[in-house]
């Protein structure tokens, strides 16, 4: 069964629990880099304690210096931020590990998801839904945004998306591989949270 992932039942973070969140991640990273362990909430919304899927990515100008996520809702969404913003700091491997001078020109973007869905390609809304194909061993994500920042259709979303899966361009039309969508709330410090 496939349908579009949910927007209603995915209600938005408050403008304070979109703020705890950025602030939460940054000292997180700077925790980190201070060799401290990382910072506590001492009394999280009934939001930021459910639950959820988030990423974080790391801006520095207008280019990305580490993006790292988690597509199960397993923690604590407080929880997952603060792990997910020093994996994306130091743990990325399209990176090197973020220096502390680096720290203060870095934009902290949270992106908190929706529960996935199995879903087909004409159901897809660029620029609205993110997506994840599984084949076997191989993965490939991308967050909503993706697909807007890069000017891609459809068609192209979907190659690139098994390109990253290092899967054929094709391999979204497999049985075999597993096509699933969710939505996301997109909040960072370059904008008002």
């Amino acid at each position: 069964m496939t349908a579009d992932p949910p927007s209603a039942g995915f209600p938005s973070l408050t403008s304070p629990e979109r703020r705890v969140l950025l602030w939460l991640a940054r000292e997180s990273i700077r925790t980190a880099l201070q060799r401290q362990n990382p910072p506590e909430l001492d009394d999280p919304t009934p939001a930021l304690s459910a639950p959820t899927a988030a990423f974080v990515s790391l801006h520095c100008g207008r280019g990305l210096r580490g993006c790292i996520g988690t597509l199960a809702a397993d923690s604590a969404l407080h929880h997952t931020v603060a792990q997910v913003a020093r994996s994306a700091a130091f743990d990325d491997p399209r990176f090197p590990p973020l220096a502390v001078n680096e720290l203060s020109a870095v934009d902290i973007e949270i992106s908190r998801l929706s529960p996935l869905v199995p879903t087909r390609p004409e159901h897809i809304r660029l620029g609205v839904h993110g997506l994840s194909i599984t084949c076997g061993e191989h993965r490939g994500v991308f967050l909503p945004q993706v697909a807007l920042q890069h000017d891609w259709d459809r068609d192209r979303l979907l190659a690139e998306l098994c390109r990253k899966a290092l899967l054929p361009a094709d391999a979204w039309t497999r049985p075999d591989c597993v096509l699933m969508a969710f939505e996301a709330e997109v909040f960072g410090e370059s904008a008002t949270a």
